[in-house]
């Protein structure tokens, strides 16, 4: 089934899934005698992005910068502080947009851990066709539901549907917890660190599982990771993010082949690779990132960046294409945008180095 004969497809193929806008949460911090608020976690700040039908969209950075919040906020685990989820046309929660239930129904997730994801007193069969079973299906239909799933995710049925999950293996567990994300059909699944607890042997053959299973039930990923490699593997587009804001992003390809904001490039440098050519100078990333009770002023990442201005500290950068210059941004890439004043200075101003 094509995104176009979708009998769910409202807006066709021109329309994205997914629109996040101005997503922000800010957790607080009490204490005190009295239990008073003290401070506040500034965990997601502003967030904005959309996810075009049949693509995938990796999300990567550092530990803590905000892509799991951002993952729990779409799936509304956790309420935004502010900001709107437009799902295909239709804003999530809103009295005339499409209800969190509904939503759901159409955009599950993965988590990472896949143990403490499954019910330990439920066999794999129990956990998979749970979702179908309470959504109004018949046993007999949600169980074979369950086989099906079972066999499309490479696991015999009749080997591994009354097992227990600690009879699992780890890359068992998740090819389960993939089937079950899929037991109501839905149209995007958000994968939060996937396979990241695998083996690498392991890895390789779920993310092949992934690809093939976005090619034959026409899904559209979010797919949020700290392995590099792996992003730039599975990905259509990247939203690299950090300290819970959006600094870079764009297709694949022109941000792997040239990153634009400092922290992308030196986050870069920090990946392994044997080969000669995808070696770098870049320094790697000093130090760890800045407290988000109290972040810095300005471009958050100013305190770590070897390129930071007196105006760094003014200035909080918006997304913006790259401006002719120093580091100008290939012709061919009119979606790459990113935070930094000194990334998008004209020719002759205060440009990056190339």
């Amino acid at each position: 089934m094509t995104a176009a004969t979708d009998p769910r497809d409202r807006g066709g193929a021109a329309q994205p899934l997914l629109i996040v806008e101005g997503l922000r949460k800010h957790f607080p911090i009490y204490g005190g005698l009295l239990g008073r608020r003290q401070a506040t976690v500034h965990a997601v700040d502003d967030v904005s992005f959309s996810v075009r039908k049949g693509e995938t969209l990796g999300i990567v950075g550092e530990s803590g910068c905000g892509k799991s919040t951002t993952a729990r906020l779409l799936m509304r685990l956790i309420e935004p502080d502010a900001g709107a989820v437009v799902f295909d046309g239709e804003t999530v929660g809103s009295r005339t947009g499409i209800g969190v239930d509904a939503m759901r129904r159409q955009m599950q997730m993965v988590f990472q851990d896949s143990y403490t994801s499954l019910n330990p007193r439920m066999t794999v069969a129990e956990s998979i066709s749970y979702a179908p079973r309470i959504h109004g299906l018949a046993r007999a239909a949600a169980n074979a539901r369950a086989d099906g799933l079972l066999g499309q995710v490479g696991l015999d049925p009749g080997q591994f549907a009354r097992r227990y999950p600690h009879e699992l293996s780890g890359g068992q567990r998740q090819r389960v917890n993939i089937a079950r994300a899929l037991a109501l059909d839905p149209r995007l699944v958000i994968l939060d660190e996937a396979v990241s607890a695998l083996d690498k042997s392991i890895e390789a053959q779920v993310l092949n599982l992934l690809t093939d299973l976005k090619r034959r039930l026409n899904l559209t990923y979010v797919f949020i990771s700290h392995d590099l490699n792996v992003v730039e593997f599975i990905s259509d587009r990247v939203l690299v993010m950090y300290l819970g804001q959006v600094v870079e992003t764009g297709p694949v390809d022109a941000i792997y082949a040239r990153p634009r904001h400092p922290y992308t490039r030196a986050l870069f440098a920090s990946k392994p690779t044997l080969d000669p050519d995808r070696r770098t100078t870049e320094p790697p990333l000093a130090g760890d990132p800045p407290n988000p009770i109290d972040p810095p002023s300005g471009c958050r990442f100013r305190t770590r960046c070897a390129f930071a201005a007196p105006t760094c500290a003014e200035t909080t950068p918006r997304l913006a294409p790259p401006l002719p210059g120093p580091i100008s941004r290939p012709p061919d890439d009119p979606q790459h945008l990113v935070a930094c004043i000194r990334a998008i200075a004209q020719a002759g101003g205060e440009g990056l180095d190339a």
